[in-house]
């Protein structure tokens, strides 16, 4: 389980000329870290979790840089489809910063279910100086860019940039440290810039080409305002969740099954697409402020998106373990899984009812050996194993870590089985 870190620290050492040597702040983990306790997680899924980011570094990393590529193998041909317009270009050598991400929420996850204080060095010393590489500080208020700083300007999506927010205000929730709250405050700053009263409220998708108001930046959003106000008690976080919160609501809801439309153009056209992230956010943001204000009716939202959200995003079919038969997955974009997930353990936490996590851990059980790939550890997107890629995506990859971080942490939970 040592392979991850000993390559960190060779990557560290070496990281010293182009964009691989991106500057940030010196930081050295203060007193108030050595709080972080160790959890009683469950080691089988921690040892997967550091297996996977195991693999992560080794398939993905590049020598001299803190960067990672975008796919294994590498594709000089790849060219990313989930930028706004066609923008995006044939052979880039790194990972743009949504799938760069995806190692900040692992890492965050890890050091949740483990308290492991070098998780926190891998952190400083390697995952923030990469994340430095796409820091813009050319345009204000000041955000991550999609694409590296040494590239031609990219654009910067307020999504990409609320998901490193809530990773940065829960690292703070984790180890009181105040540079991590900091930068989510600073982020905090940007999202606010994406706001207006068109279409009656909102945030924007991408700051460069405001054409709609995605669930995607709204609900989580929500998710990180509430984390500042657990993390500031200022009551101004708690009044801007609620109303990104009731925006999302009323403007994305679908009112036959409580889940969640893509967006909204200015144009007044509903993208009717359903991602489980969206669904996923808004139940953790309705039980996040149910948490902070008492109020039934968010816990009353949360469970009704859960039910409707299981019925449809655990549609891939059905798998039997010694248990007995249950529900796959549905094929797709695994981090969206993944985002799904923490709106559920956020619901277990609050209502004690298993089920829910526990199917997600008896996919997961059923993932590592049916969607892993024996020769690089890496996996596919297909729960019932069918479907095998050449190609491998580096946030699917990440988001598979982040999972099992958090069905660790779920294992020895009272009423619950592996």
């Amino acid at each position: 389980m040592q392979l991850s870190r000993s390559i960190l620290l060779a990557a560290s050492a070496i990281a010293l000329l182009g964009v691989g040597a991106c500057s940030a702040p010196k930081t050295s983990v203060p007193s108030e870290a050595a709080a972080l306790t160790r959890r009683m997680a469950d080691p089988v899924m921690l040892a997967r979790a550091w297996e996977v980011m195991d693999s992560v570094y080794s398939h993905y990393g590049i020598a001299d840089s803190h960067l990672l590529r975008e796919n294994h193998p590498y594709d000089q041909s790849f060219k990313a489809g989930y930028l706004a317009g066609d923008d995006g270009h044939k052979g880039n050598p790194y990972s743009y910063l949504w799938p760069f991400s995806g190692s900040v929420s692992a890492q965050r996850a890890i050091l949740e279910a483990s308290g492991d204080h070098s998780v926190i060095k891998t952190i400083d010393n390697h995952v923030i100086p990469g994340l430095q590489c796409y820091y813009d500080t050319l345009r204000a208020p000041r955000a991550y860019a999609s694409y590296v700083n040494g590239a031609p300007q990219s654009d910067r999506f307020y999504d990409d940039n609320v998901w490193l927010g809530i990773d940065f205000s829960e690292l703070y929730l984790l180890t009181n440290r105040q540079d991590y709250l900091d930068r989510a405050r600073e982020i905090w700053k940007f999202i606010e810039s994406g706001t207006d009263t068109i279409l009656g409220g909102g945030i924007y998708w991408c700051e460069q080409k405001k054409h709609s108001k995605n669930t995607c930046s709204n609900a989580p959003g929500a998710v990180f305002a509430l984390r500042l106000h657990q993390a500031t008690g200022n009551p101004t976080y708690l009044k801007a969740a609620r109303e990104l919160y009731h925006w999302t609501k009323t403007t994305l809801q679908d009112p036959e099954d409580y889940l969640y439309w893509d967006n909204k153009g200015l144009n007044g056209k509903i993208g009717r697409a359903k991602f489980a992230y969206n669904s996923g956010q808004m139940l953790q943001a309705a039980v996040l402020l149910y948490k902070a204000t008492g109020d039934q009716a968010y816990l009353t939202d949360a469970q009704n998106i859960a039910q409707a959200a299981f019925r449809h995003f655990f549609s891939g079919g059905t798998a039997t373990d010694s248990r007995g038969d249950f529900p796959l997955l549905t094929k797709g974009n695994v981090w969206f899984t993944a985002i799904m997930m923490r709106g559920y353990k956020e619901l277990y936490l609050v209502d004690n009812n298993p089920v829910y996590m526990d199917t997600f851990v008896r996919n997961l059980n059923h993932a590592w050996t049916t969607m892993k790939d024996p020769t690089t550890g890496l996996f596919n997107e297909d729960w019932s194993g069918s479907e095998k890629l050449s190609r491998k995506w580096l946030l699917t990859q990440c988001a598979i870590a982040e999972m099992l971080a958090t069905a660790a942490n779920f294992v020895n939970q009272p009423n619950t089985k592996r």
